[in-house]
């Protein structure tokens, strides 16, 4: 269905890129940005910015990332590839935990009530508060004395 074809990047690491068929879906976090493929009939690999995910994740991360496709049974079904920027490494593996989710539910939308009830589905919408005039951060006022 999709055809591969090799390319050699400038540090000289063959990537796999794939025409064909893939269900995509956004995924956010804080001020990251995840724009996630899911192909078809892959073997499982997950690429993050060109590198695979044990060079761009660590430790929990990558058990958060796949989470989801733990839950649909689909660990082998896809490859996938995420393409993240903005925020910290925790909130871009939350980010692509989201579009992962979003993207699964194109494949399949039966999903959708295992991944809502895990809480994948949602997007975590908390950010930075803003700083406030007079103030020294966000709610930090001035040290007050009496004399």
């Amino acid at each position: 269905m999709a055809e591969d074809k090799t390319v050699k990047s400038s540090d000289e690491k063959e990537l796999v890129k794939r025409d064909g068929h893939y269900f995509y879906a956004n995924g956010k976090r804080k001020t990251s940005v995840a724009r996630i493929r899911l192909y078809e009939n892959g073997k499982g690999e997950i690429i993050v910015n060109d590198k695979p995910i044990n060079e761009y994740f660590f430790g929990e991360l990558i058990v958060s990332v796949k989470a989801p496709l733990k839950i649909a049974n689909a660990l082998k079904l896809f490859d996938i590839t995420a393409f993240v920027e903005g925020g910290g490494v925790s909130s871009q593996a939350d980010a692509v935990r989201h579009g992962i989710s979003k993207a699964l539910l194109e494949y399949d939308p039966e999903l959708r009530s295992q991944l809502k009830k895990a809480g994948f589905l949602t997007r975590d919408s908390r950010t930075k508060e803003r700083k406030k005039p007079g103030l020294k951060r966000a709610r930090r006022a001035p040290q007050w004395a009496k004399r």
